[in-house]
């Protein structure tokens, strides 16, 4: 039976899962699970890189050392926009900042000084968001750092990590397009733009494409872990593109909410859509499997109940995240809304969101449960928004939403969605993300022939949950509301 170890790395944990692959099935099973906390210094807010990659060698030794498994692949996702950068002796140069790092505050304003957004998204087609890996180079050499200054190569998380893994330095095509510095027409680096801001795009490695295979595992690396030399695949290494890998879709007229620490809602289609109502609508064109575009929109996800969480269990009440899910289900609907994406940098998220709420003139939120039920309602309202973008930009109506990712777990917020929108969700896979990190390995190693198998698969082996629109008046009335205090697109 063939055996995949699938590393997902999300911005709250990581897993190492094992992806096994026989007859008609496809199983997966957690063998290493970790906390991915982000490390706050005077300097600033960094990722907890090496000990990441020590998580992930503590996953392959599960895999090698305690299961005695031979491995047909290994892969890495994680989220995107992020990276590290390598001097010329192939070492980190300095520890990889984490995307809500306040040095990128107001870098947006700066960099369109220097070439305007119009151009900027006819280069790329991506969103603008002031995380985004160009304004985050640009954010360094504005400061004269020194990790800018030694710089050589640039390598995005997932491909940072296999380069510690095989000493292959590639990026992978999928997370490359979440940069702002690729363009998806001319299906490479946007060099152009880079020379614009005064960046190097020397330092940019070659792309390749998803479930391309890199290498064996390093002789170290396999010693230490158990293993033999196990090849190592680039898979999707953005999260949402091996997430959107695993929707189990047929047809043409439905769309995607990876929901987790972030709701990615698209559509897969054959071509960018760079156009004037995608600029207006800030949507963006990211690279999926084969080649294929995600057209979607970054939404503040559940992030913002991870962090009401954080801030209640500092005060010393502690919840579950079913456990709130609940509580919001018993609470009065419609009290007030709130505009997700309005909530960037972490802290103090109640206190935010009762402040948003006063300033908007509506009632504040007086329970976790009261707190939780604006968030998932005002969640479901911004879905609908998207959704009527998507819909006009495309020119015809998109009939069903899949729901994948740990929030397709969210039975109450599933519900919700289906009923602002008025349109039938299907929710599942929860697992999403590890098990299209497993399926682009397998398509990359020829044990699965495509997507369209892959995803069969994916039909056969996991439980699906159809949840029916329940609509009702107040969804418009709260609808009005909330585009009235959403400050933009």
């Amino acid at each position: 039976m063939p055996h995949y170890l699938a590393f997902d790395l999300g911005a709250e944990s990581g897993r190492a899962m094992l992806g096994s692959i026989s007859g008609q099935s496809l199983t997966l099973e957690e063998l290493h699970r970790f906390s991915n906390t982000p490390v706050r210094l005077p300097t600033g807010l960094y990722w907890d890189t090496l000990r990441l990659f020590h998580e992930i060698q503590q996953g392959l030794a599960a895999a090698g050392r305690e299961r005695k498994l031979a491995l047909s692949g290994v892969g890495i996702d994680t989220w995107g926009v992020d990276f590290g950068l390598l001097g010329p002796d192939g070492a980190l140069v300095d520890n990889p900042r984490h995307y809500r790092d306040p040095r990128n505050n107001g870098i947006l304003e700066k960099a369109f000084q220097v070439v305007p957004r119009e151009e900027i998204f006819a280069h790329t087609g991506l969103q603008f968001m002031q995380l985004n890996s160009l304004f985050q180079l640009y954010a360094m050499r504005l400061a004269h750092s020194p990790a800018f200054q030694t710089a050589r190569t640039l390598l995005m998380m997932p491909d940072l990590f296999n380069y510690w893994l095989t000493g292959v330095a590639r990026v992978e095509l999928s997370d490359a397009s979440t940069t702002q510095f690729y363009n998806p027409v001319r299906r490479g680096w946007a060099t152009e733009l880079l020379e614009r801001f005064g960046l190097p795009s020397a330092i940019l490695p070659q792309i390749v494409p998803s479930g391309t295979l890199l290498g064996p595992l390093l002789d170290h690396v396999a010693e230490a872990a158990g293993l033999d030399a196990s090849p190592v695949y680039a898979t999707c290494g953005h999260d949402t593109a091996s997430a959107v890998a695993a929707v189990p879709a047929q047809g043409g007229d439905w769309c995607y909410i990876s929901s987790g620490t972030w709701s990615l809602m698209g559509v897969e289609l054959p071509e960018p859509v760079i156009s004037e109502g995608a600029l207006r609508l800030n949507f963006t064109n990211e690279i999926g499997y084969g080649g294929s575009v995600r057209f979607l929109k970054n939404i503040a996800g559940l992030w913002l109940v991870q962090e009401c969480r954080r801030a209640w269990a500092l005060e010393g009440r502690q919840y579950g995240y079913d456990e709130l899910a609940r509580l919001a289900a018993t609470a009065a609907p419609f009290k007030a809304v709130i505009d997700p994406d309005a909530f960037l940098e972490p802290g103090r998220l109640p206190e935010k969101i009762a402040a948003f709420c006063r300033s908007t003139g509506q009632a504040e939120p007086d329970s976790p449960a009261a707190f939780c039920r604006v968030i998932f309602e005002s969640l479901a309202l911004r879905y609908r928004q998207v959704l009527e973008s998507l819909e006009a930009l495309l020119g015809r109506r998109l009939e069903l939403i899949h729901i994948v990712g740990g929030g397709s777990r969210n039975q109450v917020l599933n519900q919700l969605v289906a009923d602002a929108t008025g349109r039938p969700v299907i929710a599942g896979p929860s697992e999403a993300t590890a098990a299209g990190n497993v399926l682009v390995q397998a398509i990359g190693s020829g044990l699965l022939s495509g997507l369209a198998e892959a995803r069969e698969l994916v039909r056969r082996s996991f439980p699906l949950t159809s949840v029916a629109p329940q609509p009702q008046a107040d969804w418009d009335h709260a609808y009005e509301l909330f585009r009235r205090i959403r400050r933009s697109d």
